[in-house]
């Protein structure tokens, strides 16, 4: 339940560098290095202006928030809700209820009589 709880408060960031489809790196605690094409100067003799003005590479960062209020109040709960809980606390707390120690279910039938000796039917016999 610890790692649950743990787990779903966490926050975590991921950052991804792209160069054209390829993901050159990614990284979880810092910035993802760069593979060094946007510091290449755009060729002046391009027939398509548009491509040399943009880059190649991207970059993208994907977050994943935790969640901050972990307490959930009763009045929140739809009406459902609220009834399978009590109906379900109520049958969990009478599950450990005990008999009563003076019953005994055996009292009135008396044992059996041993019809057979059984040390010799198996022939065990203490020395």
């Amino acid at each position: 339940m610890a790692f649950v709880v743990l787990f779903s408060t966490m926050s975590f960031t991921v950052d991804m560098h792209f160069c054209g489809d390829t993901l050159v790196d990614f990284s979880l605690i810092s910035e993802a290095k760069s593979c060094g094409m946007e510091k290449a100067q755009p060729i002046k003799r391009c027939e398509n202006p548009e491509m040399t003005s943009t880059s190649c590479c991207t970059d993208q960062l994907l977050v994943k928030e935790g969640k901050d209020d972990l307490k959930i109040s009763f009045d929140t709960l739809s009406f459902e809700q609220q009834t399978f809980i009590a109906a379900f606390t109520y049958s969990y707390i009478n599950l450990f209820e005990g008999t009563e120690l003076d019953e005994v279910p055996f009292v009135a039938y008396p044992p059996p009589f041993v019809i057979r000796d059984v040390q010799v039917l198996h022939q065990t016999f203490l020395i």
